[in-house]
């Protein structure tokens, strides 16, 4: 299923959004205060779509539906069907202005990683002060939030503190309270169902939304290779202690084969060699069998008639911004 394909299908899309590994359309009519999306296979690192990754648009639409199932019980989610392996419907929100990253280690190549900042000395990085003495993927005394405002496609994203999303006025104080708690609540569930799996969830982004009668609603994707670093638990030890990276699940293998040849998101984007996104599919279905439990299956189907099926069942919506 692709964007493009569902011209097809005969809806009414009044706006269409391209984002760096998605595109969605606002539903008008009797199905506004919907948006449907449709994820690609694209995948985007530092900041800059590099490629595709095939299937990764499958694993990552299904994966998320089952995160948030699994999650349903700490926070509302926009969730409303999956009707095709690629296709989410979804109620509309307004997203907050601040994306939430939790981070249980201290790690990453980024320059918005928190290993990037303590490595050159920096002791109180995101508003938390770190203790002395921790080395590249240690698990930190607690997991921490570390939001950060949103980058425009191409452009960074910019570090911050809690203090100054309040200070900044991109979230009330309340709101920022209730964000917190949900997101340490559900990257909690994460590592224990990671945990379950033989996985550990190093650190996680989140995004959050508005919907039009105040629910927080937890939105985009959750604990999928493309938000999260997923690390195999059974290579942690040893890799730990000899000073190499844990087996990952996610695309910081394609992060770490661009930082092997000094790229760190500026410049001209080098050419990876093949098997480097080869290894990235593997990664990216090994994360979702292992999660879920499921065999995953590429489909490949007519989806019109599941989509039309499943806005005919939607309920009457007020309209809701986005």
């Amino acid at each position: 299923m692709t964007p493009e394909a569902l011209t097809e299908i005969d809806l009414p899309f009044p706006d269409r959004r391209d984002g760096k590994v998605r595109v969605s359309f606002a539903l008008d009519g009797e199905h506004a205060g919907h948006r449907l999306f449709v994820t690609t296979d694209r995948l985007s690192a530092f900041d800059r779509i590099l490629a595709g990754v095939p299937y990764k648009g499958q694993v990552l639409n299904q994966l998320s539906a089952w995160w948030f199932e699994q999650t349903a019980d700490i926070v509302d989610n926009h969730i409303v069907s999956i009707p095709d392996p690629n296709v989410t419907i979804a109620r509309s929100a307004t997203p907050l202005t601040v994306e939430v990253v939790v981070r249980g280690y201290i790690t990453g190549v980024t320059d918005t990683a928190l290993w990037t900042a303590y490595a050159r000395g920096e002791r109180t990085i995101y508003g938390h002060t770190l203790p002395d003495g921790l080395v590249k993927n240690d698990p930190l005394p607690h997991p921490i939030v570390t939001p950060t405002t949103k980058g425009e496609l191409g452009a960074h994203d910019i570090p911050i503190t809690c203090a100054e999303v309040v200070d900044g006025g991109y979230v009330d104080a309340e709101l920022w309270e209730r964000v917190q708690t949900a997101a340490l609540a559900v990257f909690e569930r994460g590592a224990e169902r990671g945990r379950d799996a033989g996985l550990i969830l190093a650190d996680t982004k989140y995004e959050f939304g508005v919907a039009d009668d105040g629910t927080l609603l937890l939105i985009d994707e959750v604990h999928t290779p493309d938000s999260s670093r997923w690390w195999v638990a059974e290579s942690y030890d040893e890799r730990h202690a000899a000073a190499d990276e844990p087996e990952s699940l996610d695309k910081e293998v394609v992060r770490r084969a661009l930082a092997d040849v000094d790229f760190r998101g500026d410049g001209d984007i080098p050419e990876l060699p093949d098997d480097v996104w080869a290894a990235t599919t593997a990664r990216y279905v090994d994360a979702y069998e292992r999660l879920t439990g499921a065999s995953f299956d590429h489909a490949d189907y007519p989806a019109g008639p599941r989509i039309r099926a499943a806005l005919a069942h939607l309920e009457p919506s007020s309209g809701a911004t986005t």
